[in-house]
């Protein structure tokens, strides 16, 4: 689910930011009806460390040497190691979804992603995500539910507060009802 449980701030995990309608309750669990625009939150935060740029790039077999060349790194447009853009984006998304059944069904896509800072090792992310736009779908004669896009705006930050990557996430999100 987009969104995880949300629990006070300090402990941890997802805490609303910008508060509007739901500031108490769980927006993983909100049809999309529920949702409102310009509805925020902010996650917590995570340190990228030398492991992560190893274990995604032996996953993904992307052994660019900008993630793990020290020498030819140093020498670079970055003057420095950097973890891949999708790992970033892949470890947003793991600091924002929560894994329980619910409304949301599944990532539709991802719209204007910008890399725009490199994360480097000992960096720290943290993910600004925002009810952006709602999209009602069409029920086919063959879906199973009533559907709706949700668009969140995404900003994955640093430690010094500078946008890492920017980029517009789009998911299937559930119906109440059908009008």
């Amino acid at each position: 689910m987009l969104l995880g449980h949300l629990i006070p701030a300090g402990t941890g995990s997802p805490h609303y930011q910008d508060t509007q309608a739901l500031a108490a309750e769980d927006a993983s669990q909100d049809f999309s009806e529920e949702l409102e625009i310009g509805e925020s939150l902010t996650t917590h935060r995570r340190t990228v460390t030398e492991a992560d740029i190893v274990n995604f790039g032996c996953l993904s077999g992307d052994h660019f040497y900008a993630h793990f060349d020290e020498i030819a790194a140093k020498d670079s447009f970055f003057e420095k190691r950097v973890a891949h853009g999708y790992f970033v984006i892949s470890a947003a998304a793991g600091m924002f979804v929560d894994p329980g059944q619910g409304p949301v069904i599944a990532n539709y896509g991802i719209d204007n992603l910008r890399f725009v800072e490199p994360v480097g090792i000992g960096d720290t992310i943290q993910v600004k995500i925002s009810v952006k736009r709602k999209i009602k779908k069409s029920k086919k004669p063959d879906d199973k539910y009533h559907t709706g896009v949700v668009v969140w705006d995404v900003e994955v930050i640093n430690q010094h507060q500078e946008a890492v990557a920017i980029y517009d996430i789009l998911t299937l999100v559930e119906r109440q009802n059908e009008e």
